[in-house]
């Protein structure tokens, strides 16, 4: 049985297995069932600002708070949001980006003290890590999903053998054992679980697709993205093109934070496997939680790219415009 006790710096659970290894701009119909919107928006960087050592504030919090936003906190601090892979190059900024939100996080990851080193000391009614390998299905106790709302799994690694694949770390065992595995312990009490997967994976046995699919990655993906949709949890699936803007991986939460897209922040979403291209791992985060509250992506399945452009930040309108735009082409 996992034991949990809360320390100065973070919740930690320790389960303890033996492991087998952001009026309204134009959305613009793109051919192939491509929606995307430019628009004017300010950057995380000017949303966020650093607030002493190791600290971190929201910048518009010195202005009146409307009924929108005092809504928006009240349902933020009734949730709680398992995050599986939060110190990958997506999850970090993920959570970063969730801390910010001032919604109450819970991190599922192999090693606690890279949390401890990337996010800093945070009270356990903020931030909770629990250890846990999700390749060990023995690992995942019930305990590290009571009072979990929604669920997002960044989790991942290389396309090709590489140090990452060292300590059985291959797409196997990753992106088909520990989804599959993690999903299995999940209850059905979850609201909404969202899962990044990858372009590509309804055409691994395609050129050039079959060049990255060589070692199983896309398979492997595909295959955890059925078992997701077989599940009977409400899920979303973010497909995203290649990854670029990071990693982050030896940054803090105050270099999270300030983190940007670059010039790629207008969004690509489409449907049907057909979008290629690149996306910004800040991009992907932050669609992962609009996810989480625009309704009508329940059940569904996303591509996802970043352009050259301003984009929609983190505007919850506009993400519902991109999203029902991909949806009706």
């Amino acid at each position: 049985m996992a034991t949990a006790h809360l320390s100065p710096a973070l919740a930690v659970s320790s389960s303890r297995h033996p492991t087998s290894k952001h009026g309204q701009p134009p959305v613009l119909a793109q051919p192939g069932g491509t929606a995307v919107l430019r628009s004017c928006s300010l950057p995380l960087s000017s949303r966020l600002a650093a607030s002493g050592r190791g600290g971190w504030r929201l910048a518009a919090a010195v202005e009146p708070r409307t009924a929108q936003q005092e809504e928006a906190e009240a349902e933020a601090s009734s949730r709680l949001v398992l995050v599986v892979g939060g110190t990958g190059g997506v999850g970090q900024l993920l959570v970063a980006s969730l801390l910010s939100r001032k919604i109450k996080t819970r991190l599922l990851i192999r090693n606690p003290e890279k949390a401890a080193s990337l996010f800093g000391k945070q009270d356990g009614s903020v931030l909770q890590v629990y250890e846990a390998d999700t390749r060990n299905a023995d690992a995942l106790n019930p305990e590290m999903f009571e009072g979990v709302t929604h669920v997002i799994c960044t989790t991942g690694t290389t396309a090709f053998p590489s140090k990452r694949w060292d300590g059985d770390n291959t797409p196997e065992r990753v992106d088909w054992d520990g989804v599959r595995n993690f999903v299995s312990a999940m209850p059905q009490t979850v609201k909404r679980l969202v899962l990044v997967s990858s372009i590509g994976v309804t055409k691994y046995n395609e050129i050039p697709w079959s060049i990255m699919n060589l070692f199983g990655v896309l398979k492997y993906k595909k295959m955890a993205e059925d078992f997701v949709r077989n599940s009977g949890i409400p899920f979303t699936i973010i497909r995203p093109g290649r990854l670029t803007d990071g990693p982050y991986t030896s940054y803090d939460l105050n270099t999270l934070v300030k983190a940007t897209a670059g010039e790629r922040r207008a969004v690509e979403i489409g449907q049907g496997d057909k979008l290629v291209g690149e996306a910004s791992r800040l991009v992907v985060a932050e669609a992962c939680i609009q996810a989480l509250d625009i309704e009508s992506t329940q059940g569904k399945i996303y591509e996802i790219s970043s352009v050259k452009g301003e984009g929609p930040g983190s505007d919850q309108e506009k993400w519902k415009q991109l999203f029902a735009a991909a949806e009706s082409n």
